[in-house]
């Protein structure tokens, strides 16, 4: 019994001794470590790294970028079933312990006596938010007991939800999704309050390892880890048993959701992105701005159907160049083996890839039902295609025959008879999808295109295209391609003759002309595009009908140096245009927001506007850091919505209002009876513009405006080539405008051109551009600066011109 007893002392003295050391080994780390714990303050404002959001004027995601995929939420925002289920898998005990499980510690250190080695056990939420924010990842005695101590840490100076609000935003869930808020989006495309029961279990199961219990990645282990979950929830009786035996039956649907762009817009986004980083560098992606842009999502919209209709009608003119690939079918081939064979094709742009299935003809109607014997039966055939997505679809002939073989860009085939003059069973094709639902053979366009719109009244961006898919060339077309304007640059030469002295009916002669070139060491024979010469002609026909040598002899009257000094008014540099006769005719290299630009000055009035497309950038908080400051138009005609009261934000006028107006009442009889004529389909008064096209059809534009809206659309080879014999300015751009346009002024009413105090009306001979008398042939109304009209009849002055006086051809120095 004494032996007994001196065992109990002798144990008691050890466990005493062993705790005593232990108190004051612990007490001496918590002296000897809390000086060096990092402070908690800085989990009260702590900055998670988020993505950088882009979206439109009216709120809509155009795109995100940043590797880390997260969405900050507030405690309150996070629903309490997904509450339970994390801490029914990872800290049942999280809202009464102090932040440090003693049991789970003592139950790690018990596995490491009796096994010599570290074992899993004792890690609160707490304590994981330790480690995630302030402490390596690698396993240590040391980081352990500083992981405790910044437990208890943290729990004295932070709430039980500020904890939990922490976590819940920090941990990693896999596929770059950071926090349950993205980790709703990236496996379930849903928010956090949509989510279901089950899905709250599967996010819950996640932190414990990520990669191992993925429900994309591994979906029977995440299966099972969600079983888990939900029978912890159901033993701490959170949810029922039929609310447990439902969950548990229902089959998981996770799979990776991307970002829900909402707009597409990926050239106006990328200079979002590119401007950032110039401003934020790599803070850029993780630092939760959210852009506004000046992008409207309808025009936007709008602007990308528009350019890609037009490359496709022009692709029809010119041709089919081939399949896509081709594949020796056999019958009966199973779906899934077809399916394997559209892999390696990538849909781009609005253009899908399909491999053909079967030919099938529909047998001819009967004699009863042709409308005519002498009609020619039309062709019956459809193809059955595959899609990517598993689907099938018809093709049928009517969408089919337009693919006459591709020649070269001036020549094509003979008209296909049937469908297999143009693919066959085992082809891979493009298609494309139409309004009624029914799919057309397309092509991937080989010609390039750009579309750009600016309010006129401020220079904001409502829409930009670069290219016809981002992602098969990121080249910017708008703000990168240099390309020569041709006779979209005639307006601002005319505006500059106005501005002169010239008048809308100023006679010029359409007349051959000579120029001799030194630098080349020959002659430069400039001629109208038809090959004719017109004679005398108005300085309103003259822009009407493009006529190129009648814009050569205005620049010659007026002077090179006088023409490149006033056309800086719409926003060129004078480094950039070429000092000799050649300007006329748009030899520039411009791109086209520099062309936009200028017509956007001639739209609202005459005012200098500058483009610009980040309207303010927010913080993760939404609160505004920045907002743009630009230059509105002031006008007592034309006032901005709102005018801002610094006048130095007001735009400055830089042409006069009455050259603006008749230039503008030019432009506008270009549509009605001129080179874009086709633009009256829109049903509008109030719009004018102007074609260009370059020499052997390089380039196709066409500029054009109201008060509201102004777009430029270009059309042409990047490798600059022939678009064809026939595609003008009026053919290839002209269409691309127009079907922007409808949607853009869509339910926009019309605003008449108001004529400045000192414009008069005249009646003038449309032969002469003087005062008409009883023996014009031919009459018109006429504008003029008050004045500036004539006073003479041509009976009283004969046949007069202001530039060049027969219709002989002259020679003349270049330079």
């Amino acid at each position: 019994m004494r032996r007994l007893y001196q065992l109990f002392l002798t144990l008691l003295t050890l466990f005493l001794t062993i705790a005593l050391f232990s108190v004051i080994t612990i007490t001496s780390a918590h002296f000897y470590l809390e000086p060096k714990l990092p402070k908690i303050d800085v989990l009260k404002d702590i900055q998670l790294q988020v993505p950088l959001r882009v979206y439109s004027t009216d709120n809509k995601l155009l795109a995100v970028f940043g590797e880390k995929k997260r969405e900050p939420v507030l405690y309150d925002e996070i629903p309490e079933r997904l509450i339970q289920a994390v801490i029914s898998a990872e800290d049942d005990n999280f809202f009464h312990h102090p932040g440090v499980d003693y049991k789970g510690i003592l139950r790690a250190i018990v596995h490491l006596i009796k096994t010599g080695t570290k074992g899993q056990g004792g890690s609160t939420i707490t304590m994981q938010v330790a480690r995630n924010f302030f402490l390596s990842r690698k396993k240590t005695y040391m980081r352990k007991i500083n992981e405790i101590f910044l437990s208890l840490k943290i729990e004295k100076e932070l709430s039980k939800q500020e904890i939990m609000a922490l976590y819940m935003n920090k941990i990693y869930l896999g596929h770059r999704s950071y926090g349950v808020a993205a980790a709703a989006k990236v496996y379930y495309g849903k928010t956090l309050s949509d989510l279901s029961l089950e899905q709250y279990a599967m996010i819950a199961g996640l932190p414990k390892a990520p990669s191992k219990y993925n429900p994309v990645s591994n979906p029977k282990r995440a299966t099972e880890r969600r079983d888990y979950v939900l029978s912890r929830m159901f033993k701490l009786d959170y949810i029922s048993q039929e609310q447990y035996n439902l969950a548990i039956k229902t089959v998981d649907n996770a799979e990776i959701h991307s970002p829900e762009i909402e707009v597409e817009a990926p050239y106006i986004a990328e200079m979002v992105r590119a401007q950032m980083v110039e401003q934020y560098s790599d803070e850029a992606y993780t630092k939760g701005f959210n852009v506004y842009t000046s992008i409207s999502g309808k025009m936007q919209t709008a602007a990308n159907q528009a350019l890609r209709l037009g490359l496709m009608t022009y692709e029809h003119r010119h041709g089919y160049k081939g399949v896509l690939g081709h594949y020796d079918l056999i019958a009966n081939t199973p779906i899934l083996e077809q399916l394997d064979l559209l892999n390696s094709f990538k849909p781009l742009g609005h253009l899908r890839p399909a491999l053909v299935t079967s030919i099938i003809e529909l047998p001819p109607e009967t004699d009863a039902k042709k409308n005519d014997k002498k009609k020619k039966q039309e062709n019956t055939q459809y193809a059955q295609i595959l899609l990517k997505d598993g689907s099938t679809a018809s093709l049928s002939w009517k969408h089919i025959k337009w693919a006459q073989k591709y020649i070269n860009d001036r020549r094509m085939g003979k008209k296909p008879k049937k469908i297999e003059d143009v693919f066959k069973i085992g082809d891979v094709i493009f298609v494309e999808q139409l309004k009624n639902t029914e799919y057309a053979l397309a092509q991937l366009p080989e010609a390039s295109a750009a579309l750009v719109s600016l309010n006129p009244q401020n220079g904001a961006v409502n829409a930009l295209t670069g290219g016809y898919d981002y992602y098969h060339s990121k080249f910017n077309r708008v703000i990168q391609a240099k390309r020569q304007p041709g006779s979209n640059f005639k307006p601002f030469i005319y505006s500059a003759a106005l501005n002169k002295g010239y008048t809308t009916a100023t006679l010029i002669n359409d007349a051959p002309v000579v120029f001799k070139d030194s630098y080349l060491e020959g002659f430069w024979r400039p001629d109208n595009y038809s090959g004719k010469f017109f004679g005398p002609t108005r300085l309103r026909k003259g822009l009407i009908k493009s006529r190129n040598l009648v814009s050569i002899r205005i620049l010659r009257d007026i002077g090179i140096n006088y023409a490149i000094d006033y056309v800086q008014r719409f926003g060129f540099m004078a480094s950039e245009l070429p000092k000799n006769l050649s300007l006329a005719l748009g030899s520039a290299t411009l791109t086209p927001i520099q062309i936009a630009r200028g017509y956007a000055i001639l739209a609202n009035g005459g005012y200098d506007i500058k483009p610009w497309f980040i309207e303010r950038i927010e913080d993760p908080h939404h609160s505004i850091i920045f907002t743009q400051e630009h230059t509105s138009v002031c006008s007592k005609d034309y006032p901005a919505e709102k005018c801002p009261e610094d006048e130095s934000l007001h735009a400055p006028r830089v042409l006069e209002e009455d050259n603006v107006f008749l230039m503008t009442s030019i432009m506008r009889d270009v549509i009605t009876h001129g080179t874009g004529r086709k633009a009256l389909k829109l049903g509008r008064k109030d719009l004018a513009g102007k074609t260009g096209t370059t020499n052997d059809q390089l380039d196709a534009w066409f500029s054009g405006f109201n008060r509201q809206v102004m777009a430029t659309a270009w059309v042409g080879f990047d490798t600059p080539r022939s678009l064809g014999r026939l595609e003008f300015g009026g053919t290839a751009a002209l269409p691309i405008w127009m079907k922007f346009m409808e949607v853009a002024l869509k339910d926009t009413p019309e605003q008449p051109l108001v004529e400045p105090e000192n414009i008069v009306t005249v009646k003038i001979d449309s032969e002469t551009g003087l005062l008409a008398s009883g023996s014009s042939k031919k009459t018109q109304y006429e504008f003029f600066i008050e004045g500036t009209e004539p006073e003479r009849t041509p009976i009283e002055s004969g046949s007069q011109t202001s530039s060049g006086s027969n219709t002989e051809a002259v020679t003349e120095e270049l330079f």
